[in-house]
């Protein structure tokens, strides 16, 4: 790699746009990028972004790539072909899940697995749950069963036995007579994706993997290719949903890791920013073109999940950062529906052809349209990345005026304020489920929005849920990007051990930790990236004697005995449900591991203001508001120094995003560049 390459770029691509942010580690400077995305072709977009980092790709060390192409490609069943192997009398684990429903109340909806059941094939084998090796597999029937899949034009492919997390033999054995007749490398095995008991995670888990394996590896490999045509020579980095980075082959063994990359890589950012603000506690909030994704950080740390669903039916069991999202983003569609109720989303325009103030074919108002009608988006000022050198205001208005406002009989402002009221109230409630319903008083908590609309509804935020403080960071509308470029590098893996604590052998416990570890610890040294150091996560899943639902227990490598393993439990126990159970005995399911490597830390006071002066204001915006027309403040927010008070109403403007200062608001730039948000 030539000494001149200096530049550390992250990359998040979204559907409107693609950002950019970028560290040149040579004089500790940073900007950000923003270009308009290519739908259906990300990498073009990522490369015309890459193309206005530097003169020659030369010049960047490393690229961080938060890619929601994994996540696209489940929502919208744009996967590969897949088929799946599997054990006599199991075709249908897949499509019993957990016996739920689409609708939880009433007896209405459908759902289709990704890999339909002419595409699911059985095999004779047959391991016990204690790990004993029933019924060997027949590797005959498992080639035949293969060619079948090959013959039915299946790209892809998931070996998926019972109780692999017991004894993988059976499993190892079919998976390795696949590959020797399957075209390409895309079989999954999945005991190798997820070793853990219950048999339809494992499968979901394994299955979307394999779906995935073909998408989100020709995107990656066409991506590198491009990259490296232009020059570059430094290390590709894909961010992983547990908010850690992982090289491109890993992310090409196992893309379902990448689901919500994007987004888990904005609230490492947001994290990291709100600890150094003295805010270890906070809530975030991205709001982009289609969705608002919440996240909890609490004690500095974002909260992490053993498995979330993509969409109904399509679990993925791998350790992510807990997100709620829902359609609530700048372009969700405002309608009234059948019974004369205000909905905004979940459809949304998206960026084609995006707002009706797009002037791009788009007729139905959406969330942008009524901020741009309410005057909080200057429709005659460029559009962030070049999208848009202007909106047209009057196609809002014809908008909101045709499908808001006369079916409501309401003025055509008042209907514009109506489409944000419900959009916050959606928000506000999402807020609350990863706040109340999970035990936190969310008055405790400050607000971080981020995102390209974010800033917009910072105040409406704070009203709706309680929060003291607001947090709007000096790039809102690049988070993501930025959390690429902060993001340690981190491997996750899991165990089932499933024996009672009395029973557990300490020497076999310690012996599976160190196989893990050595196992996570290639993972790192195969990216070729220097760390400042390496730290290991245990943690084991426990519960009592009876229970289905486990409790996660921290542990270190020093307190693997099993006096330290029940005092540990005994305490992740009471602070979950205030008491512990005595006399009951306890078991241990899961063995989990992770493995970080830690990247050198970014400085954040690269951010920070650089004049020391308070600018005279760009002017006034008449601004819609609470019924009634506000003039509004204008300010160059980037031009502000560290200590400026600015008074609501006032409109705060930068490249990436614009910041809403209601009446009886005000902000305070910190010595970060961050605006602190408090009512007056």
């Amino acid at each position: 790699m030539s000494g001149k390459a200096s530049f550390v770029v992250g990359v998040d691509v979204g559907g409107t746009f693609t950002d950019l942010f970028v560290l040149d580690e040579a004089d500790g400077s940073a900007r950000i990028v923003k270009v308009p995305s290519t739908r259906g072709e990300e990498a073009r977009g990522f490369m015309n972004g890459v193309a206005r980092v530097a003169d020659s790709a030369a010049a960047i060390a490393t690229i961080v790539h938060g890619t929601t192409v994994g996540t696209n490609a489940l929502l919208e069943r744009k996967v590969a072909r897949t088929g799946i192997i599997t054990t006599c009398g199991f075709r249908d684990v897949l499509e019993m899940r957990r016996r739920d429903r689409p609708q939880t109340w009433g007896l209405r909806g459908s759902f289709e697995p990704i890999v339909p059941r002419h595409l699911r094939l059985e095999v004779d084998e047959r391991v016990l749950a204690d790990g004993t090796l029933h019924t060997p597999v027949d590797l005959a029937q498992v080639k035949a069963q293969a060619q079948a899949l090959l013959d039915a034009g299946c790209e892809a492919v998931c070996v998926f036995f019972i109780n692999t997390y017991a004894n993988p033999a059976n499993e190892q054995a079919a998976v390795a007579a696949v590959r020797s007749l399957w075209p390409n490398a895309h079989v999954t095995a999945a005991s190798e994706v997820l070793p853990e008991i219950r048999e339809f995670e494992r499968c979901s888990t394994a299955t979307l993997n394999a779906a995935l394996q073909p998408v989100v590896g020709s995107y990656l490999e066409r991506l590198e290719g491009d990259l490296r045509t232009q020059g570059f020579g430094g290390e590709l980095l894909i961010v992983q949903s547990n908010g850690g980075v992982m090289s491109r082959q890993t992310a090409c063994d196992v893309p379902v890791r990448t689901a919500l990359s994007g987004p888990a890589a904005g609230v490492i950012a947001c994290a990291a920013i709100a600890r150094a603000a003295g805010f270890p506690d906070a809530i975030t909030g991205d709001m982009g073109g289609t969705s608002f994704d919440v996240s909890l950080v609490a004690g500095g740390e974002a909260a992490l999940a053993t498995q979330t669903a993509i969409e109904f039916g399509m679990v993925v069991r791998s350790p992510m950062i807990q997100i709620e999202t829902i359609g609530a983003g700048g372009g969700s569609i405002a309608s009234v529906d059948a019974s004369g109720m205000l909905q905004v989303g979940p459809e949304s325009a998206g960026s084609v052809p995006g707002p009706a103030c797009y002037g791009r074919g788009n007729t139905r108002p959406t969330v942008t349209d009524a901020n741009v009608l309410l005057g909080r988006i200057a429709a005659d000022r460029p559009l962030g990345g070049g999208l848009l050198a202007a909106m047209d205001a009057a196609k809002a208005r014809d908008a909101i005026e045709t499908h808001v406002a006369l079916p409501l009989g309401l003025s055509v402002m008042a209907a514009a304020e109506a489409i944000l009221t419900v959009a916050n109230a959606k928000m506000a409630g999402a807020v609350r489920v990863v706040s109340i319903e999970r035990g936190h008083d969310p008055r405790q908590f400050a607000y971080m929005p981020f995102g390209g609309g974010g800033a917009l509804h910072v105040c409406a935020m704070m009203r709706e849920v309680g929060v003291g403080t607001g947090i709007v960071p000096r790039y809102p509308g690049v988070t993501s990007a930025l959390g690429c470029v902060m993001a340690d590098m981190r491997h996750d893996a899991v165990q089932t051990l499933n024996k009672p604590l009395a029973e557990l052998d300490v020497a076999d416990l310690r012996q599976r930790v160190q196989s893990l570890s050595e196992a996570c610890q290639q993972r790192l040294d195969s990216a070729g990236v220097q760390f400042v150091q390496v730290q290991e996560i245990i943690a084991l899943d426990m519960l009592y004697a009876g229970q289905t639902h486990t409790v996660q227990v921290p542990v270190t490598a020093a307190a693997l005995s099993r006096e330290g393993i029940q005092a540990a439990f005994e305490e992740a126990y009471r602070a979950a449900f205030g008491r512990v159970l005595a006399g009951i005995a306890v078991r241990v399911m899961n063995l989990r591991y992770a493995r970080v490597g830690v990247r050198p830390k970014f400085d954040l006071t690269v951010l920070a203001p650089q004049s020391t002066t308070l600018n005279p204001p760009l002017g006034v915006q008449r601004v819609f508001h609470a019924g009634q027309w506000w003039d509004a403040v204008r300010h160059a927010r980037l031009d502000l120094p560290v200590g400026a008070r600015i008074e609501g109403p006032a409109i705060l403007e930068q490249p990436d995003t614009t910041v809403w200062l209601e009446p009886g608001f005000h902000a305070t730039v910190d010595t970060l560049g961050n605006l602190l948000v408090r009512a007056a």
